[in-house]
């Protein structure tokens, strides 16, 4: 079955950096979009970055310049490297990939950014 596990979030001062990890299992990873979301309290899940079978990546606004999302194909593994993080960036962040029409979705990683 299809798996995606989130790790590396935790508490980070306001300018700091995290890296995000996402491992996933159970279908043929390098054929497909792997996106990153977040979540903050209250609110609703809103898109962070995505990137391509083939490596193309595209960010939202909020963390374009800041943020950069890469996938290791032999590791079946996508990371999301946060700099310059702002207490806005606070959430949970999870990994999800559409795949034979389903949405899979990770458990997600908490970030915290705080002074």
């Amino acid at each position: 079955q299809v798996q995606l596990v989130e790790s590396g979030g935790g508490l980070v001062q306001p300018g700091g950096s995290l890296r995000l990890t996402c491992v996933a299992s159970g279908f043929p990873f390098s054929a497909y979009i792997i996106t990153w979301y977040r979540q903050a309290p209250g609110k609703g899940r809103e898109y962070a970055a995505q990137i391509t079978s083939d490596g193309r990546t595209e960010y939202h606004r909020k963390v374009a310049g800041r943020f950069t999302i890469s996938r290791d194909n032999a590791k079946n593994t996508v990371y999301l490297q946060m700099n310059s993080l702002k207490p806005e960036d606070s959430a949970t962040y999870f990994c999800n990939v559409l795949y034979r029409a389903h949405d899979y979705w990770g458990q997600g990683t908490q970030v915290t950014v705080s002074s």
